[in-house]
């Protein structure tokens, strides 16, 4: 590692349904003065500019930061799936710490269609190809469906019938989700749930009703990550240091079950790497903002953090150790299940909301005395991002 990066600014705006958000470029202009405002600087003093996103045609990063300047910087555009936002983060902290920039911009947007994601690109092999194949191979007695839904509701059946769970499980992570939810005003979705809601709203998959599934919402947030120097000479205090970042890709093993078929195994690597560069373990972390896209994800993503042990979930989500007042607060914005999962911003509006706690910025939800945080952020296809942050 060569030098400290450390987040200055962030930013997001409220996600909303699809259809009823601004244009991508204004909901990300709003991002970009909101994190430049936060960390007390101007667009002249950011080097470089990464933009995440899925559904645009190319340079739409370059569209988004010109309706906020043009500097004549390089701004790379960025997609990997659900994992852009953390994509364009990792990217914007290797270019600080590697010397290439001092100050760099990461920005994510997303304007999404109403409805469970699929190929867009039918003319040409799609990048889910293996995952379905491999999702036949695996579960030859369960319906087709959309691609993410097929995924994560097997890896939901196959995570109770392993651990022999109880489905309950899923619906109380809803639960404890939502009721976070209740005091994030960027959540798309602030109303609290009960668990026979959650259990008997209507099956979208075997093991999946719809309270267990995020929705499709457009959004975008924004991060400004820059060197010990830099913060230095702009006489900034409110630098959050990224401790450790790592991301995997898929393996060989990742066909072999559909635990790892959803990115398990990938989430587990990145998270190890990460705890042994910073030598932090997961037991002295605070607060987490992990991938629930659906939350049977959040489940699995428990023990691949190492947040419990193997098949030791139940417990952990029984004994409230994943809320106020037990070992860790996960998803405190009340996740993507509550606050919506616009790809390409996701990641960046997790990172925001960490850096919120570790500040001490984050109002009614603050986890109080928080030092240490971490971010989990998935793409099937596949990519996980695992960053840990240290309050400055």
């Amino acid at each position: 590692m060569g030098r400290q990066a450390n987040v200055i600014g962030v930013s997001m705006v409220k996600f909303a349904k699809p259809g009823r958000n601004e244009p991508y470029e204004i909901m990300a202009s709003k991002a970009i003065r909101g994190a430049l405002s936060d960390a007390g600087i101007d667009l002249t003093d950011v080097n470089q500019a990464y933009a995440s996103y899925v559904y645009g045609d190319s340079t739409c990063g370059q569209t988004a930061l010109y309706q906020v300047g043009m500097t004549g910087i390089p701004i790379i555009n960025v997609n990997n799936n659900c994992s852009s936002g953390s994509t364009a983060l990792y990217m914007a902290r290797q270019a600080v710490e590697s010397g290439a920039a001092d100050c760099v911009l990461a920005f994510g947007f997303e304007e999404m269609k109403p409805g469970a994601l699929g190929d867009n690109w039918t003319d040409r092999t799609s990048p889910f190809q293996w995952l379905y194949n491999s999702f036949e191979e695996l579960n030859p007695e369960l319906p087709d469906g959309p691609v993410a839904l097929k995924v994560f509701g097997a890896a939901g059946l196959e995570y109770l019938k392993k651990y022999n769970a109880n489905l309950d499980i899923f619906g109380k992570v809803a639960v404890k989700s939502r009721k976070h939810a209740v005091n994030n005003p960027y959540s798309l979705f602030t109303q609290e749930l009960q668990l026979d809601e959650v259990m008997n709203a209507p099956v979208i998959y075997p093991g999946l009703t719809r309270y267990m599934a995020c929705p499709p919402t457009c959004g975008a947030a924004a991060v400004i990550v820059c060197s010990d120097q830099f913060a230095k000479k702009h006489n900034i205090h409110q630098a959050v240091k990224i401790v450790a970042q790592s991301m995997t890709t898929d393996m060989p093993n990742s066909i072999s079950d559909n635990l790892h078929l959803v990115g398990s195994n990938m989430s587990a690597r990145a998270a190890q790497e990460v705890f042994e560069k910073s030598g932090v373990e997961p037991t002295d972390i605070d607060v987490v903002e992990l991938h629930d896209c659906f939350t049977p994800n959040e489940v699995i993503t428990y023990e691949a953090l190492g947040l419990c042990g193997e098949g030791e979930a139940t417990k952990l989500i029984n004994d409230g150790d994943n809320t106020y007042g037990g070992q860790y607060v996960i998803n405190p914005s009340g996740g993507l299940m509550s606050k919506g999962h616009p790809l390409g911003a996701t990641g960046l509006a997790q990172c925001t909301e960490l850096v919120w706690h570790l500040r001490g910025d984050a109002g009614n939800r603050q986890v109080e005395g928080a030092k240490l945080a971490l971010q989990h952020n998935l793409g099937l296809g596949g990519a996980c991002v695992v960053t840990l942050y240290e309050k400055g």
